[in-house]
């Protein structure tokens, strides 16, 4: 063990291994992975190590296909056998709902690519799987991609290959203390001495939670138990002349997949049990977890009823180990905001299926800033610490766990770890009939049922329930005065004598003059969009960004990463200040009603910021509207907003306000063709893709990612494009990530869809390849697994050139 290091990637598991292979591929072979026992010790041993490439994040799936992928390549850089098979996998439904979500599902493999993914009638699957009972089985999705390796003998073949890399891998020495240095650097104290490194990786696994807070970070992490059998050998399974498919049973709650000449099943139950929710004790490695057995029986013998020859075979063993997981399943990957070169690669679930991506990703962090891929649904910026909170964590992950195989509806609002944090008027919107998400931990208003105190949505992948009650807010908005509670917008002040200059860097916009707003693009350096900000300018060493506010952790990360040492501060006001829209072509003649300014035209311009008095409130007002009406974005002290609620509600009575959610607002941006952060802007994107380019001052000084885009600019359109396109629907709408078509070729992806209640169309946006995008192509969108027909029309089917928001 040397003195120094350039990266030292805590944790010998798949995913530290993995990201200490990728960090050699990129050149970097000053670097050793510490491991407190051995290699696989922890959860990595004792996996199922099932992988494959779906995911309902296409930009994850992306990763888990490299992964799958990479498995024939490491296999010939490395000493160690990796074990690959590939038999196949059979997700079976036993219910017409869950046939129909299969069907859509079916819609998503076609999506990032994958053709040889088919529906199977329940004969196929009795064909494939001659020990499986089919009794009541509506059909199954067959893909011919998953598999499953050797976990030993793959997490030895990542540490194999990076150390004829140049890598070290130091075991059995375990890393007991982090301590920060002021150059950004770590000292890291080990049980055999003490070195430094310029990065820390936390690759810990069931000790994530204590590496974390060795640096003081409390990552939202904990391990939970999870079982599987591995049973005698099956007379039925060895006559056959090919391995069974695994099969998946999203009825029973089960996955099965045959190992030798047995069979393992694995469950995940509905009563899931949490194990040292602090993080695995220091003397736990390759352990297992006694078997707790009748906790899952119910599960447990809905498998040996789905396979008969079960009730008369010998279980060789059971295995209870402890897994990590997350409140939304996902990884913690990524800088760990606040913390100088302290980088995650922990909370993976499904290791031997991300593993390859996360390393890949994570060494491309390291090494070039950011990662190629978009990979936002994993990234560690994507909590807040009160994610961290032991209530909220074990509340958040069991309910994932348990729900690991329900069906998972676009409009279902989960009830786990909630209320968190709700809106100053959060009483009054209730006691008005508020129907209620969640974003970040807040509360956020979907629609109001006025005059239906019992009503509850029903969970579909069709129109719902609440269709009718959208489309009459949806009307108000378009017809009259609305009022929108927008407490679930993130705010964040920079002020200071450098604050101009700082933002003139980090915004690829021209900002605006003195009480002016404008819509900013945010770039990475390699032109790829980091936000879709509003920039409000009170008086030039004062603005406001305002965007989405689950990306408070995430941008303020990277707001942190540029601000120069001096002269500028920046606040997340978030908490401190909340807010209301106030929209309709009524909107200025109510507010006028309220307020001694002017709100003429003239005196207060669309794309105009003021300070103004609304009740007895004093308010930071900007004139503009996300749903493409005459609108008014109100932001006040969050202890006074539910008090103006309360008056604005009292004065609307006069002039039929109506409250409304964010489910009107939805369905209104999409027939404006506005997109959103986390759709139709990410990091996967870049501002000509998007039609952001508008916005971009290319012309203006120097700014994070100029190169990049004007590099785009010269070389003509993009390979794709945002469109709008107008679809076929038939009682159902595309939400996004369903696949589009021209020809029978795909061509591109929905990223967002709603019905267009004004309009009266099916709507929806995504990216289209540029040479499909001819205004009036005949193409297809799958919508639940149907194709419908759709053609791109013009953006903005609503007011096209924007007149109702200048009125």
């Amino acid at each position: 063990m040397k003195s120094h290091y350039r990266v030292v990637v805590i944790g010998g598991g798949i995913v530290g291994a993995s990201v200490l292979y990728h960090l050699t591929k990129l050149g970097w072979n000053d670097i050793a992975l510490i491991e407190r026992r051995e290699l696989t010790a922890g959860s990595t041993w004792h996996a199922a190590a099932s992988f494959h490439a779906v995911n309902a994040d296409t930009n994850l799936a992306a990763l888990q296909s490299y992964t799958i992928g990479l498995y024939r390549d490491l296999q010939r850089e490395s000493d160690h056998q990796l074990g690959v098979r590939t038999p196949g996998a059979i997700t079976i439904a036993g219910t017409r709902e869950r046939w129909e979500w299969l069907q859509a599902a079916l819609s998503g493999f076609r999506t990032i690519g994958l053709d040889d993914v088919a529906l199977i009638s329940p004969e196929e699957i009795k064909k494939r799987c001659p020990i499986l009972d089919t009794t009541n089985i509506y059909g199954g999705l067959w893909d011919p991609n998953d598999g499953y390796v050797d976990p030993y003998g793959t997490t030895h073949a990542f540490a194999s290959a990076a150390k004829k890399a140049g890598a070290e891998v130091i075991l059995r020495n375990g890393v007991m203390e982090l301590h920060a240095r002021q150059d950004g650097s770590w000292t890291v104290v080990t049980e055999k001495g003490t070195v430094t490194a310029e990065h820390i990786v936390n690759a810990a696994g069931l000790w994530a939670k204590q590496v974390g807070m060795m640096a003081g970070v409390d990552l939202p992490v904990v391990p939970m138990e999870h079982h599987y059998l591995i049973t005698e050998a099956i007379p039925e399974l060895s006559a056959m002349s090919e391995e069974m498919p695994a099969v998946v049973d999203l009825e029973g709650f089960t996955y099965a997949r045959q190992e030798g000449k047995g069979l393992l099943l694995g469950v995940y139950e509905r009563n899931p049990k949490h194990w040292n929710v602090e993080g695995a004790p220091w003397d736990f490695g390759i352990e297992l977890i006694p078997a707790d057995i009748d906790r899952i029986s119910p599960e447990l013998s809905i498998g040996f009823e789905r396979y008969p020859v079960l009730q008369s075979t010998g279980i060789k063993r059971w295995v209870n180990g402890p897994i990590t997981f997350t409140p939304d399943g996902n990884p913690l990957v990524g800088p760990v905001p606040g913390l100088r070169n302290y980088w995650c690669a922990c909370g993976v679930m499904a290791g031997f299926s991300q593993g390859g991506g996360i390393g890949l990703a994570l060494a491309q962090w390291i090494t070039s800033s950011e990662p190629e891929a978009e990979v936002f649904g994993m990234d560690v910026a994507r909590y807040g610490k009160f994610a961290s909170n032991r209530t909220y964590l074990k509340a958040t992950t069991g309910q994932f766990y348990a729900r690991r195989f329900l069906i998972s509806y676009p409009n279902e609002q989960l009830p786990a770890g909630r209320p968190l944090k709700t809106p100053p008027a959060y009483d009054v919107m209730s006691a008005q009939g508020a129907r209620w998400g969640a974003s970040w931990g807040m509360e956020v208003p979907l629609y109001f049922t006025p005059n239906d105190p019992g009503f509850a949505e029903t969970p579909t992948l069709n129109r719902s329930n609440a269709f009718p009650l959208v489309a009459a807010e949806c009307r108000a908005v378009r017809e009259g005065v609305t009022l929108l509670d927008t407490t679930a917008f993130s705010r964040y002040e920079i002020k200071g004598p450098g604050a101009k200059d700082f933002l003139d860097r980090l915004l690829a916009c021209q900002l605006p003059k003195p009480h002016r707003v404008r819509l900013a693009p945010m770039l990475s350096a390699s032109g790829h969009l980091m936000g879709d900000l509003t920039v409000l300018n009170w008086d030039d060493e004062t603005f406001w960004l305002m965007g989405s506010y689950y990306l408070r952790s995430w941008h303020m990360r990277w707001f942190d990463q540029h601000k120069p040492s001096t002269g500028v501060a920046i606040t997340d006001i978030s908490d401190a200040v909340s807010g209301l829209s106030i929209t309709g072509p009524k909107s200025r003649e109510f507010l006028a009603s309220l307020t001694p300014s002017d709100l003429s035209n003239a005196a207060f311009p669309f794309m105009a910021c003021q300070q103004i008095d609304i009740c007895r409130s004093r308010a930071n007002v900007a004139r503009l509207s996300v749903m493409g009406e005459l609108g008014y974005e109100i932001n006040v002290n969050a202890a006074e907003q539910r008090q103006l609620y309360l008056d604005l509600l009292l004065a609307g009575r006069e002039w039929n306000l109506r409250e409304i959610g964010f489910n009107a607002l939805s369905s209104l941006r999409i027939e404006k063709s506005y997109g959103i952060w986390s759709r139709e802007f990410t990091r996967a994107y870049t501002p000509a893709m998007c039609g952001l380019d508008r916005f971009v001052a290319f012309d203006k000084g120097d700014f994070i990612g100029r190169d990049a885009v004007l590099g785009e600019r010269d070389k003509g359109r993009p390979k794709q494009r945002l469109v709008t396109l107008k679809i076929d629907a038939n009682g159902a709408d595309a939400s996004g990530f369903e696949p589009v078509f021209a020809g029978g070729h795909l061509v591109g992806q929905v990223t967002s869809g709603a019905y267009g209640h004004v309009s009266g169309l099916s709507l929806a946006l995504g990216y289209v390849d540029s040479v499909a995008v001819d205004e009036g192509a005949t193409l297809s969108v799958d919508v639940v697994g149907k194709p419908r027909q759709a053609e791109i029309i013009p953006s903005s089917p609503i007011d096209p050139n924007g007149a109702r928001l200048r009125q």
